[in-house]
């Protein structure tokens, strides 16, 4: 949803244009580098325990995010995402490994997770101009200043 939602993530937050960039990377970078620390942490701690605590934690990510007022505190929620998926995947697919006996068990576990993941992928492109144009309660779009409702809001009426 971050790559659509940069033009009104840069006027709301007053991001530069070279600076903006950093929304996607604060996430990539801490997501990749992080994997196999991930991993680990799983094998030590328990999978189950690790799966849920990267979940809390990328969720807790997104909440601060979503309440962001400055570029800095936005990049630092981004970071607190990777961090929590670099947890939360690794423990996802060794609880499939284990939980599952080899064989078509697993393999349709393996495919189900992939089917939901690219779903889930697609379905974020799809509703990520919705989620970042919509109106909040108080009627007001958090990324759009200036908008009233959805249909009278200039960014969001092409979309």
């Amino acid at each position: 949803m971050a790559n659509i939602a940069l033009p009104h993530i840069q006027q709301a937050l007053h991001f530069s244009t070279t600076s903006l960039s950093w929304v996607l990377n604060a996430y990539t970078l801490t997501f990749g580098g992080l994997l196999l620390l991930g991993g680990r942490a799983g094998d030590i701690l328990g999978r189950r325990r690790t799966f849920i605590i990267g979940l809390l934690l990328f969720s807790l990510a997104s909440l601060l995010g979503g309440f962001a007022t400055s570029a800095g505190w936005l990049l630092l929620a981004r970071a607190l995402q990777g961090v929590g998926g670099a947890i939360a995947s690794p423990a996802a697919l060794a609880l499939i490994t284990t939980n599952f006996e080899e064989g078509p068990a697993r393999t349709r576990a393996f495919g189900l997770y992939a089917a939901v993941s690219s779903v889930g992928a697609s379905v974020g492109l799809i509703r990520s101009p919705r989620c970042t144009c919509s109106p909040t309660a108080t009627g007001r779009a958090r990324t759009s200043p200036g908008c009233s409702s959805w249909s009278a809001c200039s960014a969001c009426s092409s979309s």
